[in-house]
């Protein structure tokens, strides 16, 4: 889980949050980066997002980037029971996103996008690929925080 959130640091700050900065912010080669990857995997929804997708990267900005760094040390640091509770909302907020991303991907008429999104469903689904590890990470989160017994909290009772 360390290396998942350590390599989402960089991944966020330079790649995701491109769509809510103004035109001519970023540097050439990090839009360049962004422009191939998007032509590449048809990904339309970097390019020109939905507002409903802007305000799920409005929480990657605001909600999601300043507990990597947390969750980093956490599970690097290991033994800390504290990041259970956090890692838990963190993993059940990104797999309601990432649905509703998959479903998006998998269901939505990209032939009126602006920018080329996928069409057939090899290209679907190959788009999906690149989305579907930011769910199943999650979700192995959450299931190691509830079912893991070394996260689990153990309330002791005072004797009487």
């Amino acid at each position: 889980f360390a290396l998942y959130f350590l390599s989402h640091i960089p991944i966020t700050a330079l790649i995701d949050l491109q769509p809510l900065l103004p035109a001519g912010i970023a540097p050439r080669a990090l839009t360049d980066l962004l422009q191939q990857y998007a032509t590449s995997f048809r990904d339309p929804m970097m390019l020109q997002p939905p507002e409903w997708f802007k305000a799920f990267i409005y929480c990657e900005a605001f909600l999601q980037l300043p507990f990597f760094p947390v969750a980093a040390y956490a599970f690097l640091k290991g033994g800390c029971r504290w990041i259970r509770t956090p890692a838990i909302i963190y993993s059940t907020h990104v797999a309601t996103t990432l649905f509703a991303i998959l479903a998006h991907i998998l269901f939505h008429d990209f032939s009126k996008s602006e920018h080329a999104g996928p069409q057939s469903l090899r290209e679907r689904l190959v788009l999906l690929s690149i989305y579907l590890p930011y769910l199943l990470i999650p979700l192995l989160l959450l299931f190691t925080m509830l079912c893991n017994p070394h996260y689990k909290h153990v309330e002791k009772r005072k004797r009487k």
